[in-house]
């Protein structure tokens, strides 16, 4: 009897996790503008750029290993000009994953409302230019899954106007995201924010509209005790209401705080101010959710939860070599990052199914 070919059963179960239309769509994109030299189709040029980009193989080695499984039998430079085509449909593959993982992560589902944590990372390019490119990404809670990403190059800074929400979202960011424009927008499309304040740039007021101090209002504060206060901030000629939700850091935690923020004065150049120094001592965050939602040691305890965003780019630039970019044109780069999140959203998507599974070992259709 002869054994079934488990290498081509496993490709066709992982294409089955793709976009629909995904290899028409690899001529719309002009990566499979016509069947030329030995990649006659869309399926055998992306498995060659998986081997390459997620097998962490070299062109050559990639090459090398699709001849030996007899897959193609191709030149690492043909390999080179394809994986340059390809960025559009590779990003256009990510995308639709996305979309259709989405709907399976409907709130009712799950009994609370979407929590969304964003943050950003960078990817950096061979040299001594530094950081190249940025990878801006969205984490949906519980389910510890990609919701929204998007590459963009390093000029391109970390704003909460990226993200598009709908009514209802609470999105978690860091204290890189504490800017009035990216709130306000946040919040004028219906969703909610708990974001890390950054004292310098998110400037408070008061009932009366007066600017609040800080210091003042936290310096009483015991070490173990929450404080929530009702904040405003104004913007564009709009007033919006927050609240003020902080934590005191016990004596330890503090001086490890303090010390980061004068090692980042140094570094940039900036003289520490003593206030600064002094609100290191706190956790404070800001938040749109009403007191009925919760108290302000429910919202602390959800904004730990932000850390679970850093530990997804980890797994990214650990198991995936996501961190540092083997290329040296905009187009294989993008291309390759592209690749990248693809694995990493078909991994996703092979978790979750690994959660139901079943003897067959597929989703059924039809």
């Amino acid at each position: 009897m002869k054994l079934p070919d488990l290498q081509e059963e496993a490709w066709e179960v992982l294409a089955g996790f793709l976009p629909a239309a995904w290899e028409e769509q690899a001529k719309t994109c002009e990566a499979m503008q016509r069947a030329r030299g030995q990649i006659q189709s869309a399926a055998v040029l992306l498995r060659l750029i998986l081997l390459h980009a997620s097998g962490g193989l070299s062109l050559e080695q990639a090459a090398l290993r699709a001849r030996e499984q007899g897959l193609v039998d191709v030149s690492p430079v043909a390999l080179f000009k394809r994986l340059r085509t390809s960025g559009p449909w590779l990003e256009w593959m990510t995308a639709e994953m996305v979309k259709e993982q989405s709907k399976n992560w409907d709130a009712a589902a799950w009994g609370l409302r979407p929590i969304r944590i964003l943050d950003a990372t960078d990817i950096l390019e061979p040299g001594p230019r530094g950081s190249d490119w940025r990878l801006h990404y969205s984490l949906r809670l519980p389910q510890l899954s990609c919701d929204f990403l998007k590459v963009t190059d390093a000029s391109e800074g970390e704003t909460l106007k990226r993200l598009p929400v709908r009514r209802g979202d609470i999105v978690l960011a860091d204290r890189g995201y504490s800017h009035r424009a990216g709130v306000a927008q946040i919040l004028q499309q219906g969703a909610d924010v708990v974001v890390r304040l950054n004292s310098t740039a998110f400037p408070l007021e008061g009932a009366a509209g007066k600017a609040i101090s800080l210091v003042d209002a936290v310096k009483g504060l015991p070490v173990g005790r929450c404080l929530d206060q009702p904040v405003w901030f104004t913007h564009e000629g709009r007033r919006f209401a927050l609240r003020l939700c902080v934590l005191r850091k016990t004596r330890a935690a503090t001086q490890r705080a303090q010390r980061k923020s004068a090692r980042k004065s140094r570094k940039n150049g900036h003289v520490l101010q003593p206030e600064t120094l002094f609100l290191a001592g706190f956790v404070m965050v800001l938040t749109s959710l009403p007191i009925q939602w919760g108290t302000a040691r429910k919202v602390l305890e959800l904004y730990r939860h932000r850390w679970q965003v850093e530990l997804a780019f980890k797994r990214l630039k650990s198991l995936l070599a996501l961190g540092h970019v083997p290329k040296s044109t905009d187009p294989s780069s993008r291309a390759w990052m592209q690749a990248k999140i693809l694995t990493a959203l078909l991994i996703e998507r092979l978790t979750t199914e690994a959660r139901c599974f079943s003897p067959w070992g597929y989703e059924l259709h039809g």
